[in-house]
């Protein structure tokens, strides 16, 4: 049942406009030399050179995953925030910084001028992380390069919407196809990629970099020519941000429902929808799932809810614990369910998570009752903690691995 005070709640128009007005008031006409400002510049030691022209600014700093990570304590718990460094001015009021050189990766950043978070206007490249949009760019010459567009074959990336009797509606979900199945007509496995909290159904594209990340690993054959079903996990609304019924709202971070049972319980629709209307091989040996954080709490729950369903499970930073409204029966008898899934037979249930992570320690705790089950499983620990550097790299782990 959807939360009526979520249909009912007023609907906050985003203004278009918002950001330029705002850094219009540190900005002015170019000063002769400075029409081209370069922002971000990297260069060849792949150090960056941020600018910004703020005139009438008395600080300026960039926050960047580039720089080490903040925690602070918010109204969820723990919260992970990227680091800020401090922007220099120079006489014509010209901000600028320079990183050191930094490795092959996609990073994200943006601007704080005088306490007001801002983009830079000379970079046209952003990612929707929950309200907010952020720059990007890409390093190449290394891990970096799987993120962008090479001259590879191409899949296709198609938003249907799939009919939910659980959820009485019908919902929308983004699907990769790999390239060559439209003129092919094999048949193909299946991963089913699950998004974290504050996200949709697009996430896993934009910043997880999910189309880029398989088409480059098809055609390296790292990876096996397979779907991808990207499903909505907020599961009062029938689209993500600015595509459902409810309009142009502002982004929350976890939509009520969305962590109750309700979706894992209806998953089967999506399966359902996918089987009919693609050439999957559609049989547990050719399924996998894959989430990170939301998605990983609601991939563990799912593969074991239905334990005869996928051969490959993935928890990206899982959000692997214990929750008020968790009151679905899709959450009873955790132990009991989770024999019966290694019973069944898996060929791998993979655990990624960073060793600065907030949901660190509930991983660890997650491990030891499976260790305690005996219950196989490996698992990655890598550098740094609940960001999109590393559930990308996760992913292209994981695909790696599977079918």
């Amino acid at each position: 049942m959807i939360s009526p005070s979520f249909i009912s709640r007023p609907r906050v128009f985003l203004l278009g406009l918002f950001t330029v007005c705002r850094i219009a008031a540190f900005c002015q006409e170019l000063p002769r030399g400075l029409e081209n400002i370069i922002s971000p510049e990297i260069h060849v030691d792949h150090s960056v050179t941020f600018r910004l022209l703020a005139p009438k600014a008395d600080t300026v700093l960039i926050s960047s995953d580039l720089l080490p990570t903040v925690k602070s304590i918010g109204p969820n718990g723990i919260v992970e925030s990227p680091g800020s460094a401090l922007l220099l001015k120079d006489k014509n009021g010209l901000w600028s910084f320079t990183s050191i050189p930094l490795e092959s990766e996609l990073y994200t950043y943006f601007f704080i001028v005088d306490g007001v978070r801002t983009n830079d206007p000379n970079n046209p490249y952003t990612v929707r992380t929950t309200a907010n949009q952020t720059n990007f760019f890409v390093i190449n010459q290394g891990r970096g390069d799987l993120y962008l567009p090479n001259e590879v074959p191409h899949g296709t990336i198609t938003n249907v919407w799939y009919p939910s009797q659980g959820l009485k509606m019908s919902r929308r979900v983004a699907i990769y196809t790999p390239p060559g199945y439209e003129q092919s007509k094999d048949s193909y496995p299946v991963l089913y990629l699950l998004h974290g909290a504050g996200g949709d159904e697009n996430s896993w594209l934009a910043a997880g970099r999910e189309a880029q990340i398989m088409d480059n690993l098809i055609a390296r054959k790292k990876a096996k020519p397979m779907i991808v079903v990207m499903p909505n996990g907020n599961v009062v609304q029938d689209g993500g941000y600015g595509y459902g019924r409810d309009g142009l709202y502002k982004p929350v971070f976890l939509p009520p429902q969305s962590m109750n049972g309700i979706y894992e319980a209806n998953f089967k629709d999506i399966l359902d929808f996918v089987d009919h209307n693609y050439r999957t091989k559609a049989n547990k040996q050719n399924r996998a799932i894959a989430g990170l954080s939301m998605g990983g709490f609601h991939t563990m729950h799912i593969s074991r809810y239905y334990p005869n369903t996928f051969d490959y499970v993935g928890l990206f930073s899982a959000a692997i614990m214990q929750r008020e409204d968790a009151t679905g029966k899709v959450y009873s008898h955790l132990d009991v369910t989770l024999k019966s899934q290694m019973k069944n037979g898996l060929k791998l249930y993979w655990i990624g998570i960073g060793k600065t992570d907030a949901l660190y320690q509930a991983n660890l705790d997650f491990r030891k009752k499976l260790d305690s089950l005996g219950f196989k499983y490996q698992y990655v620990e890598t550098e740094e903690g609940h960001i999109w550097k590393n559930w990308r790299a996760y992913l292209a782990q994981f695909v790696s691995l599977i079918f």
